[in-house]
């Protein structure tokens, strides 16, 4: 019976867990069904995602780069796309970064948009929605426009993140300080194997000076890589085995997307131990 309590708690955290994910997918549905409506041309159903008084805004600038805030009537907006047109106006939705409270959610979402097979402009839309007694709607959208470094296509996280760590593990082979330090962030974290290495990025870089006036710092390589990447597309983290000079290391580290790259936020570093042989080891570090 003494474990009653902590059954329950359980069954209560994965409860409310399960709850948000359910709430989540359904907010990313309404967001989904209003661009594909806008893509058919079909009103009825974009404006069945809108709250009575939704509304719908821009942040720009104007001729003389002041910022400026213009406002669109939601129905004229509606009443626009809603009509027949010979290029599809197609908006490509990248990425969803979605918080809930009780019955508010604001959505952050990175978009393309298309004209036909042209493309106009990218930004982000900031949604923010309500749940009534009908379902989850729409009661704003801000975005931003502009034509500069636009997304053309979905990324492939993976791949991109996994060429991001092997160009950091070939920075300290090549003794490339600028690009191996360049890749943390400036609150970045490195563990080593020693309890005492605990080092900002800095404090690293100037720890570790002699090792770069080198031609190898060090030279890692890692294989067996696993990698995962949060929905919004912001924060990964990953692990790694690595052949190393003191035998077989696991690496694991949090990335977080910073602009249009990566920037590592805190690696750690670990010396493996079989499992037959760690009493030696104890015997040895004790």
């Amino acid at each position: 019976m003494k474990f009653l309590p902590f059954t329950l708690l359980f069954c209560a955290i994965c409860t409310f867990g399960q709850a948000q994910t359910d709430e989540r997918t359904a907010v990313v549905a309404v967001i989904q069904q209003f661009f594909d409506g806008m893509r058919a041309n079909d009103s009825v159903s974009i404006k069945a995602t809108l709250h009575p008084d939704a509304q719908l805004k821009t942040t720009t600038f104007d001729k003389e780069g002041k910022p400026r805030l213009v406002s669109e009537a939601m129905t004229k907006f509606v009443t626009a796309v809603g009509k027949p047109s010979p290029k599809k106006l197609d908006e490509r939705i990248w990425s969803y970064d979605v918080r809930i409270d009780q019955i508010l959610s604001t959505v952050w979402t990175e978009y393309t948009f298309y004209v036909g097979d042209q493309m106009s402009h990218c930004g982000v839309n900031a949604f923010q929605l309500m749940k009534t007694t009908a379902g989850w709607k729409i009661i704003q959208i801000t975005d931003t426009r502009h034509k500069d470094n636009c997304i053309t296509e979905m990324p492939d996280h993976q791949k991109e993140i996994s060429s991001f760590i092997d160009a950091w593990h070939r920075a300290a082979a090549t003794a490339d300080e600028d690009k191996f330090f360049g890749a943390m962030s400036a609150d970045g974290v490195f563990l080593g194997t020693d309890a005492s290495e605990r080092w900002l990025t800095a404090a690293m870089r100037k720890d570790m000076q002699k090792a770069f006036d080198k031609d190898v710092a060090w030279d890692f390589k890692a294989k067996n890589r696993n990698i995962a990447v949060s929905l919004d597309g912001r924060y990964a983290w990953w692990d790694e085995v690595l052949d190393t000079w003191m035998g077989p290391c696991r690496g694991s580290g949090v990335l977080e997307k910073s602009g249009q790259s990566w920037k590592i936020k805190q690696y750690n570093l670990a010396l493996l131990v079989p499992n037959e042989k760690i009493k030696e080891v104890m015997k040895v570090v004790k």
